[in-house]
């Protein structure tokens, strides 16, 4: 991982997205930055580098090398007017020059870890060691040309010969971190009309492959605006270029690169002919490519707006066609306009939605059923028809005896249990079951039984939903089952989240609400099947099926049970994990109690994101990156990765949300009963954690686990030390989501908790880092990668309470306690204990080598009872927290 900083970090890790650095701020490559220089307007130069940040740059290059200019003088006057200003600041920069007494001018300037860009060897390997040991002094990364004393590499041989040596005198010589070397293989012009230039795209594409599989750590940068410098004055074309250029080198490897942005566009979105000339020449695939793209270049000179002309003619089309577009493409930049103009067209205004904004909307359920359109499609598409029914409603309500008349295909109330804040799979299957001319009535988070029973019967709706994430919901589902049944309502009920399965509904549920059919919906895209087939003519037929399918769930869930032996709490306990203490030292942490942050960087948060389970929240499913090339998926994961990627840089850019945390360490002990005390320095007892142990009779030689035995025992007379976390990155979201719940935009509310979710995830992850290198410090010497942090390479674990190692939610009061967490970073526990805001994360650290993950699975009654003493509760309460865990 290469670690930059302005105010901010900025981790590039190897499944990072392509760093943008801004290359206005350059008198080499822009006229106007040169010319403010030059005329002493420092303030409006300043606003150049304002607008590339704000623009997505994510490192900015200055670069003040013109004879006419002072560059030393320059370069430190413009540095410390940028850094004053923090918008500008939070980005690492580039001090860009062919001058060495500029570059160090630079480097004497700037207070985060900045990049050189560049040295190279074309001054023999002297200078090289001499610069790059200065470099390394003033901890900054560094940017190398192939360039040697012959000159400049033309050739993949020579490109590789130079990075090749430049990396070994780098690493071995002057002990440069690998990860601070970035390379630059020389981007040359194509289609220059000379034959030796032919292959020079290709060559950088090789020789960032090269330096990738066999210069480890190093990074890969250019200036891609040289690849289009033929076609100056050509803008279509050079944009072209340089999308081109940069689809294939990103695949080959390139991290970063110098790029204006205003001189890109969609790969996606080039004209077929344009990017088949423009590739022909990058690639190198026809004899005669650069001839056939000057020729095309020619017919489009001046005619810039071509392709935006073509990607309009929709608009063309009758307004019933044009608003069935707009909806199966998702496109509400004219949804207003259309919708009027449809709105004069027919007498009534119910007429629009019943009419063609209801044809739409069925073309998108039939692709969406047959898998040719994807969840974020969808969503993107009910936020079109929100805002045309939005538009219409003042319309309707005007002529009430037609809205009065208004028929769905039916009514759906959904709702998140009592104590359970997580919405995000309910909000999906809302908008797919409103898609599918539903009307859906959501009652939003923490809803008790008692009001969603009274809603439904005032509603007269025609199916209950009921979501939740947390195991206590579990418990709920079933309260609200059986509150149904006492109340004598006679509607299905449809139960899903994270924490459902059929097993749980068929064996848990489904006996408490006899009076209708209990419905298991594992995902979205199930749940329009299973509503049209509940509310059909075949009910009856359908309820028969599953009531037979639950029937041999239950039989088959009773036989496994039975067949299961289950050893009694105490002899479990005497198949603990084997853990040799008394050669094991463990490590004194270098900080003990609590440590608060406020206001965490997101951007840092950000490079520790695990992709793969943002994709499954859209029921796009497989591992990221490998998602966004997959044959059935790939064009869709492409596109939300997109627009995540767009929206995580508003909500960094514009901090819609703060991240906080609160940290802790002490000294603990087990104490035989898969009890952990926690001590204050002065050895008190400060919280004891009460853990659970699995009772599965397991084959000979495997232990039933518990999380207390990876802390040592009391009587071994070793201090063990146990830490902490809980972490938020949610707090500030309501006001963002209110605002594009307005706005009647699904598609951003559930991209906004997704990724709100993601953060938190990551940020919990970059904790547990922090606290193993710096904090406790067992690990400092660590250096892995995010791919190698998601697969858990390190050494510890971080178990959280509702967990499999650790199911027992009622965990999380003492670890709050213990840390002030709500006092400290303002997550709150609900009466169920789930954590708001939901994007949050609790649990704990364990440091042991021999610590691991597991499942404490099915518990007998045993150890209820004595779970329930341990912490002074009553076994029908702790029955109750743990329902989903009892074998019996």
């Amino acid at each position: 991982m290469m670690k930059l900083s302005g105010l901010e970090s900025l981790n590039i890790i190897p499944d990072a997205n392509f760093v943008n650095i801004g290359e206005r701020t350059n008198v080499t490559g822009s006229r106007k930055f040169l010319r403010l220089i030059q005329e002493d307007k420092y303030d409006e130069a300043v606003d150049i580098a304002l607008e590339q940040v704000r623009g997505g740059a994510q490192i900015l290059d200055v670069n003040m090398d013109e004879g006419m200019l002072d560059g030393e003088k320059a370069m430190t006057r413009f540095l410390n007017l940028i850094a004053a200003e923090p918008e500008i600041a939070r980005v690492p920069f580039m001090v860009d020059s062919s001058k060495w007494i500029i570059i160090e001018a630079g480097l004497r300037c700037i207070q985060g870890k900045a990049v050189v860009n560049s040295i190279s060897l074309k001054g023999g390997e002297e200078e090289f060691i001499w610069q790059a040991s200065r470099i390394k002094k003033y901890g900054a990364a560094v940017v190398v040309m192939a360039f040697d004393e012959m000159g400049q590499a033309d050739s993949l041989d020579r490109r590789i010969e130079i990075c090749r040596r430049s990396y070994r005198i780098l690493t071995e010589v002057v002990g440069f971190n690998p990860n601070d070397i970035i390379f630059d293989p020389n981007i040359f012009p194509v289609a220059t009309g000379m034959d030796e230039h032919q292959n020079n795209a290709l060559d950088f594409f090789e020789a960032t492959k090269w330096i990738k599989a066999n210069l480890k750590g190093a990074k890969v940068s250019g200036g891609v605006s040289n690849v289009s410098f033929s076609f100056r004055g050509n803008q279509l074309v050079r944009e072209a270029m340089h999308s081109s250029f940069l689809y294939h080198a990103i695949k080959a490897g390139m991290d970063m690169g110098i790029v204006n942005p205003t001189m890109l566009t969609v790969y996606d979105d080039i004209d077929a002919e344009l990017l088949e000339r423009v590739e022909d020449v990058i690639l190198n695939r026809r004899e005669d490519a650069t001839e056939r793209l000057l020729d095309y270049a020619e017919q489009v000179k001046g005619d810039y707006k071509a392709q935006e002309k073509k990607s309009e003619e929709w608009r063309e089309l009758p307004i019933k066609e044009r608003l069935a577009h707009a909806l199966v493409k998702g496109i509400d930049n004219y949804i207003i306009e259309d919708t009027e103009a449809c709105r004069q067209a027919f007498d009534r205004p119910l007429e629009v939605i019943e009419g063609p904004l209801m044809d739409g909307m069925n073309v998108v359920g039939d692709l969406f059923g047959s898998g040719k359109m994807f969840l974020p499609q969808v969503v993107k598409s009910a936020r079109v028809m929100k805002k045309a029914v939005a538009y219409l409603f003042p319309y309707i309500e005007e002529d009430k005896k037609k809205y009065q008349d208004k028929s769905a295909a039916g009514k759906i109330l959904l709702a998140t249990v009592k104590g359970d804040v997580h919405d995000i799979g309910k909000n999906i299957v809302g908008v797919v079951l409103a898609c599918n001319n539903y009307e859906v009535i959501d009652m939003g988070v923490m809803v008790p039984a008692d009001k969603i029973i009274a809603r439904a019967i005032e509603e007269k709706v025609d199916v209950i939903g009921l979501s939740g994430l947390i195991t206590p919901s579990l418990e709920e589902m079933v309260n609200v089952a059986s509150e149904m049944e006492r109340n004598g309502l006679d509607i299905p009920l449809l139960i899903g989240g994270a924490t459902t399965s059929r097993v749980h509904t068929a064996v848990k549920i489904e006996k408490n609400y006899t009076k209708s059919q209990t419905v298991h919906v594992n995902d979205a895209s199930r749940s329009v099947t299973v509503v049209e087939r509940l509310l059909s003519s075949g009910k009856d037929a359908f309820i028969g099926e599953l009531r037979k399918e639950y029937d041999k769930i239950r039989i088959n869930h009773a036989s496994k049970e039975t067949r299961k032996q289950y050893l009694s709490i105490e002899d479990a306990r005497k198949n603990k994990a084997e853990i040799d203490w008394s050669n094991y030292t463990p490590d004194i942490p270098k900080m003990l109690g609590t440590k608060v942050f406020e206001e965490y960087s997101l951007r840092e948060i950000a490079g520790y994101i695990d992709w793969t389970p943002f994709f499954q929240t859209w029921d796009l499913h497989g591992k990221f990156p490998a998602i966004l090339t997959d044959k059935v998926v790939g064009v869709e994961a492409n596109k939300v990765y997109k627009d995540a990627t767009e929206m995580l840089k508003e909500i960094i850019t514009n901090k819609w949300l703060t991240a906080r945390a609160v940290i802790g360490v002490w000294p603990a002990n087990s104490n035989g009963n898969d009890s952990v005390d926690v001590f204050a320095e002065n050895g008190e007892v400060i919280h004891t954690f009460e853990f659970m142990r699995q009772q599965v009779k397991k084959a000979s030689g495997q232990p039933n686990l518990s999380l207390a035995d990876f802390i040592a025992p009391k009587e071994c007379g070793t201090r063990d030390y146990i830490g902490g976390f809980a972490v938020t990155a949610g707090d500030g979201i309501e006001k963002h989501l209110d605002r594009f719940k307005k706005a009647h935009d699904d598609y951003s509310v559930i991209m906004l908790k997704a990724l709100a979710d993601r953060l938190a995830e990551a940020f919990a992850e970059l904790m547990h880092e922090k606290v193993r290198k710096d904090f406790w410090g067992y690990a400092s010497r660590e250096n892995l990668s995010n791919a190698e942090l998601i697969k858990e390479k390190y050494r510890g674990i971080r178990p959280a309470a509702g967990y499999p190692a650790c199911p027992d939610h009622t965990e999380k009061p003492g670890l709050f306690e213990l840390m002030d967490v709500t006092q400290t970073t303002g997550i709150s526990l609900t009466e169920n204990f789930a954590m708001y805001p939901a994007s949050s994360v609790s649990g704990l650290y364990f440091a042991h080598p021999q610590s691991k993950y597991f499942g404490v699975g099915r518990i007998a009654a045993d150890q209820v009872e004595d779970l329930a003493e341990r912490k002074g509760l009553s076994k029908k309460d702790m029955e109750r927290w743990l329902g989903a865990n009892l074998n019996y």
